[in-house]
């Protein structure tokens, strides 16, 4: 496994690499999890070569949130990824990924201030434009991403081919922890209690989800359901409850088959997010 620090190495390296076949890309943030691993082992499936990208992307994180403290353990990272078979890593500094002197960014427009768009302003531009460099210096022929960013999801595949970006973006299935909390790398800020309360997130989509399968399809009966359920737990603030198209991650006013249910919320100071589509 090669380790690459540098724009310069890593385009070196993937240019060397798809002369042996397809190249996947995975990028994440670090703080690896099974969740993570699973989209490598989705990569491994369908690529004869695998990179990973480890890099906290300070253009996603409002002035108030966790930049600084976001979890960060490269050594442990690293190790999880060879034995998982990856044969590339990209682990760039802020400094390599965006020149002091850079003021251009990507943004997609309309999706981009829709679900967490509307509450973390400038956070979708910060993931577009980072993905957006990832594919331009890596060339990956697919990109993996977890459905637990269905939103994000959603806005880089209208981006790739917007910007004739020859990367196929795949979205794999969220894995969960065995009592349905949706795997992510900001759990482990949860102390205990936190994290029983932070059941309630997957706890209204399988209320909605079941009210759904019985016949319910106002988006407003549903929605308000699963307000009913957060009041169970006060020690959780709902961001926001939407059913919402897949694709354009407009509101629906009658949820269908393929509609995406997206919550968020805050667990103490944690920020927390989950979906389902329903089918």
């Amino acid at each position: 496994m090669q380790v690459c620090k540098t724009v310069v190495e890593m385009r070196a390296a993937c240019r060397d690499a798809k002369r042996t076949g397809v190249l996947g890309l995975v990028p994440t943030m670090g703080a690896l999890h099974e969740g993570h691993l699973s989209l490598v082992l989705a990569a491994r499936s369908r690529c004869e070569v695998v990179a990973v990208s480890i890099f906290v992307n300070p253009l996603q994180f409002g002035p108030t949130e966790d930049f600084a403290k976001y979890p960060r353990n490269f050594e442990q990272d690293a190790a999880m990824l060879e034995r998982a078979g990856v044969d590339l890593i990209f682990a760039p500094s802020a400094d390599a990924m965006y020149p002091q002197d850079a003021t251009t960014y990507v943004t997609v427009e309309g999706l981009s201030d829709r679900l967490c768009g509307r509450s973390r302003p400038g956070h979708f531009r910060g993931v577009t434009t980072v993905v957006s460099k990832l594919f331009h210096i890596i060339e990956p022929d697919f990109a993996f991403f977890a459905q637990t960013d269905a939103a994000p999801l959603a806005i880089l595949r209208k981006m790739a081919p917007d910007m004739t970006f020859p990367t196929e973006i795949v979205g794999c299935p969220i894995v969960r922890e065995v009592d349905g909390l949706a795997m992510s790398s900001r759990n482990r800020y949860l102390s205990a209690d936190q994290r029983k309360t932070a059941l309630v997130l997957h706890r209204s989509l399988v209320r909605v989800k079941s009210l759904y399968e019985k016949g319910h399809s106002k988006t407003a009966d549903l929605i308000s359901a699963a307000t009913e359920v957060f009041s169970t737990e006060p020690a959780a603030r709902l961001d926001y409850f939407e059913i919402v198209d897949a694709e354009t991650l407009e509101p629906q006013p009658d949820a269908a088959p393929g509609a995406l249910v997206a919550v968020a919320a805050f667990v103490g100071s944690t920020r927390l997010i989950d979906n389902i589509v329903l089918t």
